[in-house]
């Protein structure tokens, strides 16, 4: 890939970077700044050379939010900075135009326009038209076949911003870990992560499955699971054959409750600690036990790269336990530690501990996809580019 570093004129130059502003929003403002402070290097970079930066992104996954306050957020990390309340057309153009060097344009919220998710060649063409140069920039999201991610590279000179460049190094220096190893994936949905967890058997000493994605492995070698959460589309087959795998580790407790009391507001204060073997056929599994806890501490001690992904229980009804135990292992164990996903970065957020870890990966299916595949759409599109 090209770097934003080689773009050979920057002066009053409209370039389009596609970048990560997908924020929590809360009562119209930005509720976590983490990624926004993400996004600032490349932001900079272009402006502090004279560029007109036009800062396209999406926000949220029905296309109904608006960019106005993730642009008001900027602003306070990069002056001259305003907001575009349509995100192609002629009102965009005109804004663009009226950008001096080294001042930002927010665009509005790409999933606005029903074409970018639909990967449309006239949606991306009208994109190219605000610009001269392009930047992708957000590593989060080229692992979608959206248009600003695979279809606009092959209209403009197209670049990687220093975000995702510093993912792919990042992420590709994770597929040579120092040993021991140790990775740890978690979250749901089997079927999406069957071939990264293939790929890290054959690099990592420990792979751990927690989270619902365990109850899908739990439930193959015959254990009861009850109402717990897990993959219908989920191959017995390649599961049985994970299994066989040494490597692959599984938890030996977990916390349930009685599916009917499961979302309630005590649930967590009241969920029982049961043997991985001792589910009951009217219990739901919401997190991983203090036994599993410990043996991941032990495991994160002696190991010289941590790999995670993923949560290890229901984190976002509140079941953190396991999760937070396992945040404040891997900031303690010393090793080289690379981490992604939304609910992960959320834990060790919470607690203070990102200085801890060496890597925070701004994707969480990006950066599965990447590590399973050493490439994503969005990348090969910005190598395939032939301008």
């Amino acid at each position: 890939m090209r770097s934003v570093r080689q773009i050979p004129a920057f002066a009053n130059i409209p370039i389009l970077v596609r970048t990560p502003l997908n924020v929590p929003i809360e009562n119209g403002a930005v509720a976590d700044d983490y990624r926004l402070k993400k996004a600032l290097p490349t932001i900079t970079f272009l402006a502090e050379h004279g560029a007109k930066v036009v800062l396209a992104s999406h926000l949220g996954e029905k296309g109904t939010e608006t960019l106005a306050p993730v642009a008001e957020a900027l602003a306070r990390f990069v002056p001259r900075t305003s907001f575009c309340p349509e995100s192609t057309g002629p009102a965009a153009r005109d804004a663009v135009r009226a950008l001096s060097g080294g001042s930002v344009l927010v665009l509005e919220n790409l999933r606005r326009n029903p074409g970018e998710v639909a990967n449309d060649p006239a949606f991306a063409k009208e994109l190219a038209l605000l610009a001269d140069v392009f930047v992708q920039d957000s590593f989060d999201t080229c692992h979608r076949k959206h248009a600003s991610i695979v279809a606009l590279p092959a209209l403009l000179p197209a670049y990687a911003g220093l975000l995702l460049e510093e993912e792919v190094s990042e992420l590709s220096e994770a597929l040579s870990p120092q040993h021991p190893a140790l990775a740890v994936i978690g979250g749901a949905k089997f079927e999406t992560k069957e071939t990264v967890l293939e790929t890290l058997l054959a690099r990592y000493d420990h792979v751990f499955v927690g989270g619902a994605l365990a109850n899908d492995f739990l439930k193959a070698e015959g254990r009861e699971i009850g109402a717990s959460l897990a993959s219908p589309a989920a191959d017995p087959a390649k599961l049985g054959e994970l299994l066989a795998n040494p490597k692959l580790a599984l938890p030996v407790d977990v916390r349930a409750l009685p599916a009917a009391a499961a979302a309630d507001l005590d649930a967590r204060a009241k969920a029982r600690v049961a043997r991985a073997d001792g589910v009951r056929a009217d219990e739901t599994i919401l997190d991983a036990g203090p036994a599993t806890e410990a043996l991941l501490a032990d495991l994160a001690g002696k190991a010289r790269t941590i790999l995670w992904n993923g949560p290890l229980g229901r984190y976002e009804a509140g079941f953190i336990d396991a999760t937070d135990s396992l945040a404040r292992a891997v900031a303690a164990s010393g090793a080289r530690s690379i981490v992604g996903g939304g609910d992960t970065v959320a834990s060790i957020e919470n607690l203070g501990l990102i200085p801890r870890f060496s890597f925070v990966s701004t994707g969480g299916g990006a950066m599965l996809d990447f590590l399973a595949e050493g490439t994503l759409p969005g990348l090969a599109a910005l190598n395939t580019t032939g301008l």
